[in-house]
């Protein structure tokens, strides 16, 4: 689901570059930005880089009511908020077409930040809706992540995305709640 999430915000964007500069040229990418052996990675060069920084379980999320007399046993909804960076690869003379598509992505984000099926059709049935926060991150923060990932620093916005109510499916069991016999002869008798 977490890659599902990605590609489905990497084709909302290749869709809105495509509108926007006119190009059929799939300008981002979904990709580690250097692989293990520190060497930059194949095709991402002069592409915006989307790429997974984090993924935590959402405890903040609300389940819904509960259904009185049932009760599911097993997983349930699956709530997370995974952070994607966008990085613009580009550099010497194209540095300028990063700080644009830079640019262009936060108005596109700040514009839609909410996708589901009705908006994005070609999203992954397991994933209901996708919310975009961007995140405030300070330098040192900044610096730290981009140590980590070789440390060489790009034009770059980091963002929660929080992935709204999965549902794999993997419900073991349902329970069903002990009726009082005198609620249901009561419930009987009534017209």
């Amino acid at each position: 689901m977490i890659d599902a999430a990605i590609r489905c915000l990497a084709g909302e964007l290749n869709d809105f570059f495509g509108r926007t500069l006119e190009t059929a040229e799939d300008m981002v990418v979904v990709s580690n930005l250097l692989g293990a052996d520190g060497a930059v990675a194949p095709d991402v060069t002069n592409k915006i880089v989307l790429f997974l920084t984090a993924i935590e379980r959402d405890t903040t999320t609300q389940r819904g009511p509960e259904q009185p007399g049932r009760a599911f046993v097993g997983g349930g909804p699956l709530f997370l908020n995974i952070y994607v960076m966008a990085a613009a690869n580009f550099t010497g003379r194209n540095y300028q077409d990063a700080l644009r598509l830079i640019s262009l992505l936060i108005g596109f984000f700040h514009e839609r930040p909410v996708f589901d099926r009705y908006k994005s059709p070609a999203m992954d049935l397991s994933i209901e809706k996708l919310i975009l926060d961007i995140e405030n991150t300070p330098p040192p923060v900044m610096s730290n992540i981009w140590g980590v990932l070789g440390g060489r620093y790009l034009p770059s916005v980091l963002y929660r995305v929080r992935v709204v109510a999965i549902d794999n499916g993997h419900i073991i069991g349902r329970q069903v709640g002990i009726i009082d016999p005198t609620v249901a002869t009561e419930r009987r008798r009534a017209p």
